[in-house]
């Protein structure tokens, strides 16, 4: 979920100047977009538009008609939409017939729920990232933060608990299978 977060300025050259100008402060992409067909544009799901009347059909969007702009009230504006555009983004993370929500560390399907802990949201998450096996290592390093004297046990416990856990609950014995020395989500 690292994905750069882009701002689209919608019809408001003025102020896609005044940001632009400021652009090496931001830990955003900024864009320009005069044309009327947004639709085309706005693909991606962590963009939030700001133009100086409604849109329709766009949901992460801030409407700027109050003059003159106090550009401090602005980025807080800004960070709280991003901010909220990624809370909504792990929300739901759907995997095959699941759904994995990392902010209450639940993974579920249509017949129920199941209650994660925060490693074991963090080994799902990085596991359906990947389409090939991740090894041991990888994991060690990405889940844990690679401590040296972390033993290769610790993740095989770990994975082992959590295909027990979901087999018990969801009758899936495949959702995580070893390949190649490592593991691969299969939903």
């Amino acid at each position: 979920m690292t994905d750069q977060q882009t701002l689209i300025i919608y019809k408001f050259n003025e102020l896609f100047n005044i940001l632009n100008e400021a652009k090496s402060y931001l830990n955003f992409e900024i864009k320009a977009v005069n044309s009327n067909n947004i639709q085309d544009i706005f693909t991606k799901n962590n963009c939030l538009i700001i133009s100086n009347k409604k849109l329709k059909n766009f949901e992460n969007q801030v409407i700027i008609n109050q003059y003159p702009i106090n550009i401090i009230k602005l980025f807080e504006i800004i960070n709280i939409n991003f901010l909220k555009i990624k809370f909504n983004q792990q929300n739901k993370i759907q995997i095959g017939n699941y759904y994995l929500n990392l902010n209450s560390k639940i993974l579920s399907d249509k017949k129920g729920n199941l209650n994660l802990t925060e490693k074991e949201a963090k080994i799902i998450f990085f596991l359906n990232k990947s389409k090939k096996s991740i090894t041991i290592t990888k994991l060690q390093k990405e889940v844990w933060g690679h401590r040296s004297q972390l033993d290769t046990h610790t993740v095989e416990t770990h994975i082992y608990r959590l295909r027990k856990k979901i087999e018990k609950k969801f009758y899936d014995k495949n959702f995580i299978s070893s390949l190649n020395g490592g593991y691969k989500i299969d939903a």
